[in-house]
């Protein structure tokens, strides 16, 4: 009789693992050649690449550091290494990781073990006896293992599916990184903006009240009138009530760069408060091509991982239409406790099994809603695409703007110092009254407060403009969560 039972166990067996001969259902994930990213005009130069104050290098991986600013520098390093969104982010990377090895898993035989004993009174007429049997003491014990055979590739189109998954959020985490260092450089930029304009308006505020000394000293003369005091205290107030402003701008910026460096609002950084003058760049920023801006963002990377995830659950769903063999072993020992390990006592098992749901409509919807999720996906990585494009292009044609309108506020203040220049030197000759040179300061100043406005707008955009170009996660291994090397070369 062992020959006969060996024979068909390896008769069993063979057959199992000659099923392993298999397939993968469901299509192979490569991007569509009608993607919106393999257009020529999404690969081309960008429209506003050659707008002044830009250039077509290609921006490097840590652009903040081309304002070459410690204090900025230190600010994004901080922010890197405690700010609560990136630890989110970095989080639910882990998370994806780990469902990914959770769907690798299930490619691994599976083992189990178990024991138990037991008092038992088992029922004589469940075994058809009329009889009264006496309690037992009764164990059980074995161990088993079984291994499903993919024959259809579910189990791989899975793990494709959770390592797409992970790549994407790998995308959200440099996402997150590359908005907190925009966030950063924009609240920076803010404070030391508002601490410019609020020196201005104190400077503004200063003249004005001269001119309202002055006039009083005109009335008391006989040479003005109540009329003239009146005026000039309005523009005492109007200069005074421009401070608040500019005080409450920088309580804000310095307030937000705490929160984005991990501190309370009360602990902000006090050298920021001190600071009057914008973070300046000694070279036109480098934008690159729409090519090298496709594969950098990390928007873009995140949608095109989305669409390998979606297209691997087409194979998920569609093998789902097929049967599932599993091999399994198993041995142990039933009985009465103390026979246990006795040959009657013992059991075995080997073979495969075979589970099949003949499909319905139930699966081949699921099928269908698989490809729908893919078609999606594909909109949506398309639409990531257009948006990089559009966000890239508008903040080359506002930042240009402002450099035209800047240029032109520059040189009306050139003017106004000219006059000003003028006024004081006639007033110092005795040809003109000190309210002529008084006007002129306080022209310039007004001119000056345009600049600064301007300046605080330009050095605003050139932010935005960084931040739409998608710079600031490539630097791997340093302040905070990086990007996987794997991921970054599986990137379309």
């Amino acid at each position: 009789m062992t020959a006969p039972r060996t024979s068909g166990i390896a008769l069993a067996v063979g057959l199992a693992l000659g099923l392993t001969a298999c397939t993968t259902v469901g299509p192979d994930y490569r991007l569509p050649d009608a993607a919106m990213q393999n257009r020529p005009a999404a690969q081309a130069a960008f429209v506003g690449a050659d707008a002044p104050g830009v250039r077509a290098d290609p921006l490097p991986a840590n652009w903040w550091r081309l304002y070459r600013d410690p204090t900025l520098d230190g600010l994004v390093a901080e922010a890197f290494a405690a700010n609560t969104r990136l630890r989110v982010a970095a989080a639910n990377l882990a998370r994806a990781h780990a469902i990914l090895h959770e769907a690798e898993s299930a490619n691994e035989p599976v083992g189990q073990l178990g024991a138990s004993a037991a008092r038992e009174k088992i029922s004589g007429e469940s075994f058809l006896l009329n009889k009264n049997i006496a309690p037992l003491s009764l164990g059980n014990g074995g161990i088993a293992a079984s291994y499903q055979l993919d024959l259809f590739g579910q189990l791989r189109r899975a793990t494709e599916a959770a390592e797409a998954d992970a790549e994407a959020s790998q995308a959200a985490v440099e996402l997150v990184r590359i908005n907190v260092a925009a966030g950063v450089a924009q609240a920076y930029v803010e404070a030391c903006s508002a601490g410019q304009q609020l020196a201005l308006a104190q400077r503004m505020l200063q003249e004005q009240t001269e001119r309202l000394a002055v006039s009083r000293k005109l009335v008391d003369a006989g040479r003005g009138t109540e009329t003239d005091i009146s005026r000039a205290k309005g523009q005492v107030e109007q200069a005074r009530a421009r401070l608040p402003a500019f005080e409450a701008q920088r309580s804000k910026a310095l307030f937000m760069l705490a929160t984005l460096t991990g501190h309370p609002p009360a602990e902000y950084p006090k050298a920021v408060a001190a600071c009057t003058q914008l973070p300046q760049l000694a070279s036109p920023i480098p934008v690159g091509d729409g090519a090298a801006l496709l594969r950098r963002r990390p928007d873009v990377r995140q949608a095109e991982r989305g669409l390998a995830a979606a297209t691997a659950r087409i194979g998920v769903a569609t093998a789902a239409l097929y049967p599932s063999v599993s091999i399994g072993l198993s041995a142990g020992l039933t009985g009465v406790l103390a026979d246990l390990g006795q040959p009657e006592t013992q059991r075995w098992s080997a073979g495969p099994l075979i589970r099949w749901t003949i499909p319905g409509g139930v699966e081949h919807a699921r099928v269908a809603i698989a490809k729908a999720g893919a078609d999606a996906a594909l909109a949506r990585f398309d639409g990531a695409v257009l948006g990089a494009l559009q966000d890239t292009e508008n903040a080359l044609a506002v930042y240009a703007r402002e450099l035209d309108r800047n240029a032109a506020l520059r040189a009306a203040r050139h003017e106004a110092a000219e006059e000003a220049h003028h006024a004081r030197s006639l007033y110092r000759a005795g040809r003109s009254p000190y309210l002529d040179d008084l006007d002129a300061r306080r022209a310039l100043t007004a001119a000056d407060a345009a600049v600064a406005a301007s300046d605080n707008r330009l050095a605003l955009d050139r932010v935005g403009l960084f931040l739409a170009l998608g710079g600031g996660w490539e630097d791997v291994g340093t302040n905070g969560p990086a990007v996987d090397p794997s991921v970054a070369a599986k990137a379309p």
